[in-house]
């Protein structure tokens, strides 16, 4: 498939806005997207997923699919069927309380636990991990009581995954560590196919849209695909 990348650089981080900011600031990036004429909408991000999937999914989903962070992670871990499950994310994710609520409208089997973890995502973004300081941080959060005992833990921001062999060093493997990138493509790919719409070869160059370059920024995103990626600034 194509990518069609939007990243709101100049409103970051969200784990700290109001739901109505982060609201706003999902719809106008989804009219943009449409205007590009996307064939799907994937809210990338979990804070926005929490907050702004309702309104998104409502606004657009006549004209494309939209696909959240937060259902497909969800059915997963209801078809798993643990019985103590931890949560991980930013503040705006575990405030909208939106998984454990989720899972239990499906299951009131599952003891769902969650936690804030607001310096992970802005730690990762400076390039602080897998080395002493992440791992003081990591182990602080993970040391927490409302952690203890559970079977699997996920991780609700899209940053998390940089740094799941240091969790997964502190669980010594013996929880199962949740990345909800993966499942989220699985969905992709089942939704498209569906619809039949899945690209059977590269159609285009991917395309990386920023809503304000920041040199932070552009250095972040060699950490996620290992190479220097073009960041073109739209002013929305």
């Amino acid at each position: 498939e194509t990518l069609l990348y939007f990243g709101d650089t100049a409103h970051l981080p969200y784990g700290d806005k109001s739901a109505d900011a982060i609201q706003q600031y999902a719809l106008r990036i989804g009219e943009f997207l449409i205007q590009q004429k996307v064939k799907i909408i994937v809210i990338a991000c979990n804070s926005a997923s929490a907050v702004a999937y309702e309104v998104m999914h409502k606004k657009f989903h006549k004209q494309v699919p939209v696909i959240s962070m937060v259902e497909p992670v969800v059915n997963f871990v209801v078809q798993k069927q643990y019985k103590k499950l931890g949560i991980i994310g930013t503040k705006a994710t575990i405030a909208s309380n939106v998984h454990a609520a989720k899972i239990h409208a499906q299951s009131y089997k599952i003891n769902v636990t969650t936690l804030a973890t607001p310096l992970l995502a802005p730690m990762i973004e400076e390039g602080f991990f897998n080395n002493n300081i992440s791992q003081t941080i990591i182990e602080s959060y993970l040391a927490n009581k409302k952690l203890k005992g559970i079977q699997a833990l996920v991780l609700a921001c899209t940053h998390y995954p940089l740094i799941r062999n240091q969790i997964e060093k502190y669980y010594k493997q013996k929880i199962d560590i949740i990345d909800p990138a993966e499942i989220i493509a699985q969905q992709v790919k089942e939704v498209l196919t569906i619809k039949k719409i899945l690209a059977t070869k590269k159609e285009a160059t991917d395309k990386f849209y920023v809503s304000d370059y920041t040199k932070g920024f552009a250095e972040s995103t060699k950490i996620f695909f290992g190479e220097t990626v073009p960041l073109q600034k739209i002013d929305l």
